[in-house]
Order: structure tokens, then sequence, then C-alpha cells
């Protein structure tokens, strides 16, 4: 399958030249030529079957034409290695446990997919090193640094805002060394989306580097996240016995929207979803596009709920280009909420007194606009998408008791920081990255 630029002024791409480049030439986000349906037959047995097994079947229609069945089962299987478990925590909703993973967060899967899947690519070159540049508001980081972490030919510099990421989520990728430099970006999450665009974009660094990107602007790294949502799907027949075809509302809580796109895509390709919710913090300018038409990105503003701090989504792109730049039919498809950092706090609060289900604050968002969204008769899933001791003093001072901390993360919080301080000033970091 080839793969065309959003700005429709690159050459077509193979997966492997998507994948590697990350970013298209012309700045434009790669999108597969098309998106293939999965038979009916599939969703009629769905409910019975196990994670890895549906994950293939999904992958054989996103990548199977470019990678040896053998080997990209082989990534998939190797990449789900925990389980992704739907729980009820209300009459009609349900959360999508995506905490499982080595990192205890969503990002898990695109990474550790996106890192098996650019090795193999580096092993059947056979050419020198690839440099891979992540932004990250919170979670991305970690998921990425150790789903790279020890990947032989591959260098990984994540680039994060300056004290606007929590303890345990600084500790996840900037304890690791080998591999893995973590640099702090004395602005914004936006300011660290545009180091690494800008990047791109340099001749220089292009001429001396071979660079790539982990962000949800790799192919790599949002695609597979539709995996879970065929998966949430399946859970949700089997735990409800509802007849094949009945659908429910998936609420995603959205920063940079690769996930939701992720999503947006598996419907294309026949799960059926009654409609989505992007649930936003108060960094909502999807949110207002949706209400006025106007897309206006703007500087972030920090929240409790920080890794959907983005004021530039750079998905929105592949979203406009999903529907033919249409609000319409955006607007039909998908609705939009926004909260401010009070209103998710009382939610965690609300929903632990009430239900004994401790949220983390973007499970928060997702819970709050599936609850206000849902109509008479529908039943509804939302994304709880890190775990809750990611956001420990934020979530122990909401709900007033402690939050323990699983094994995984402590094991992180062990180590000693490292990281390489950095302006948000462009020469800089060009002039970090020539020296290395």
């Amino acid at each position: 399958m080839k793969y065309y630029s959003t700005n429709h002024s690159s050459p077509l791409a193979t997966l492997q030249e998507a994948v590697v480049r990350g970013l298209a030439p012309d700045k434009g986000l790669y999108m597969p030529e098309r998106i293939q349906p999965l038979p009916r037959e599939f969703f009629d047995t769905i409910d019975r079957l196990p994670l890895a097994d549906m994950a293939c079947r999904v992958a054989d229609a996103f990548f199977g034409e470019d990678v040896p069945q053998e080997t990209l089962h082989d990534i998939v299987r190797d990449t789900l290695s925990f389980d992704i478990p739907l729980v009820r925590v209300s009459p009609g909703i349900w959360s999508l446990e995506l905490f499982h993973g080595p990192t205890l967060a969503f990002k898990d899967v695109g990474a550790r997919f996106m890192a098996r899947l650019l090795g193999h690519f580096i092993r059947r070159q056979g050419a020198g090193q690839v440099n891979v540049l992540v932004a990250t508001s919170g979670d991305t980081g970690s998921a990425v640094a150790n789903g790279f972490l020890g990947v032989e030919g591959i260098r990984v510099y994540v680039l994060y805002p300056r004290g606007k990421v929590s303890e345990i989520q600084e500790k996840q990728f900037t304890t690791l060394g080998r591999n893995i430099t973590a640099i702090e970006v004395d602005g914004t999450f936006d300011d660290c989306q545009a180091l690494v665009k800008d990047a791109f974009m340099d001749a220089d660094l292009q001429a001396r580097l071979r660079l790539t990107s982990a962000n949800s602007i790799n192919v790599a790294r949002f695609l597979p996240q539709a995996f879970y949502y065929f998966y949430a799907y399946a859970q949700w027949r089997r735990q409800t016995s509802q007849p094949a075809g009945a659908a429910p509302v998936v609420c995603v809580p959205s920063g940079n929207f690769g996930n939701i796109t992720a999503g947006l895509f598996a419907a294309r390709m026949g799960l059926p979803v009654r409609r989505f919710i992007a649930a936003n913090n108060r960094n909502d300018v999807f949110y207002q596009y949706l209400r006025t038409a106007l897309y206006q990105p703007r500087p972030s503003t920090p929240t409790i709920a920080n890794a959907m701090d983005v004021g530039a989504p750079s998905n929105f792109a592949r979203i406009l280009d999903l529907y033919g730049d249409s609000h319409d039919a955006i607007a039909a498809d998908i609705s939009g909420a926004t909260y401010t950092d009070q209103q998710i706090a009382d939610t965690v609060r609300a929903v632990w007194q009430e239900h004994r289900y401790l949220l983390d604050p973007h499970g928060a968002c997702g819970y709050r606009a599936l609850s206000e969204g849902l109509r008479p008769g529908e039943e509804g899933i939302f994304l709880e998408t890190a775990h809750p001791a990611k956001f420990k003093d934020t979530v122990e001072r909401i709900v007033g008791q402690p939050v323990s901390i699983p094994a995984k993360l402590q094991a992180f919080m062990q180590g000693a920081k490292q990281s390489v301080e950095m302006s948000r000033d462009f020469a800089s970091f060009k002039a970090y990255l020539m020296g290395q």
C-alpha cells in the first residue's frame, strides 16, 4: 500500500518510507491510500477472539501488503504482551483500561508496535542509525522511550516541557540512559512539537541525520491504536450479550487527536460505533471547531490532565482529510465536550465515592463527557488512558486518601534523572543534534 501526504504535495511513499520519515517532505502527515473494510463474518465472531488474534487480523488489513505475515504477527503478539480489560463503572458506562502495559498508559500499544516495526525496517535496510524525535506532554515520552529502549540502530530524543509533566511521568523517560536522551525544554508541549517538526524540515539535519518521529504523526504509532477499539467492542458484546451490529458510543480523552483518529479508522473498517465523543480539557480547539467550523490553534493551557494540554493538535489534519474537509460530516460523527480542572476533579471524586472506581484526570474527562452525552437506551465506552498513580499527588488531593503505586512505577522512581536542558530556540536544538 502507498501513503500520501495530507498536504498532497509530496510523492507517494511506501510504508517503510512513511515510517522512517515520520513527516512527509511537504510537512503533511502520511495517510494510507485506502482503508480496507473487514468482512462481516469477522464482526459476527469478534466476541470469541483473543486480543492478539483479533489484532493480527486488523494489522493484516493495514500492513499485510508490506510486511511478511509471520513477521507482522510476531510484532503484534510481542506488542500486546498485556491485557486491555473492559470494566463496568456505572450503569451503561464502561472503562477500557489502557494502563496495563509497561508504562501504564495507552501509548504503550502504538510505541511498542512502532519500535518493533522500525527495527524490522532497519534490519532489512542494513543501514546506519535512525534518530527518533518525540515530543511529549506526559505519557508519550515514557511509552516511546521504554518501547525503543535497547533497540539496536535507534537513538531516541524525548523533548518535554520543563515543569509540566508529573514527577512519575518524568522519571519514566529521564532515568533510562542507554539509547534514550531526555531533553528538558523551557516552554510548552507545543514548543516541543514545533522543534520536532522544524527538525524534519531542516536541510542540514536531513543531510546529516536519519530522522523520524514517534509521535502520533507517525503512521506506525497511531494506526496500531485501532487494535484496542476492536477489542473494546468485542468485550462489550461479550459482557452485555449484545447482538452483532449493536453499537456503543465511544468517548476518547483527546489531546493531539491520534487516539480518536485511530478509532475513526476502525469505524471506517466496519467497527460498529454509534458515534464518537472527543473529550477536551481547557485546551478545546477541536470543541470550538465543532461549534464554529473555524479551526484556530492557540497556545496550550496547563491543566491537571496534562497529557491533553495541546493547543495545535497535529492529527486534526488527518481528521480533515478523512472527511474531505467537511465540517458537517465531522460534526455528524463526533461531538465534543470541554472541562475545567474543577470539573475534572469533581468527576474523579464523585466516581470514586459513588462507584469505587478511581479515574485518572484524563479518564475523568472521558467518563464525564460520556455520562453527559449518552441518550436514553444508549451504552458507552470511554478510554481510561493512564493509571491514576501516574498523577499520584493530584489524585490524592482530590480523593483525600493515598493512591498505591504499582510495582512497575515504583521501579522507575528509584532511578536518577538524566536530562539535557534546552531553550525553545530551534537554533540551539539544531546545534545540539548536529553535535551528536
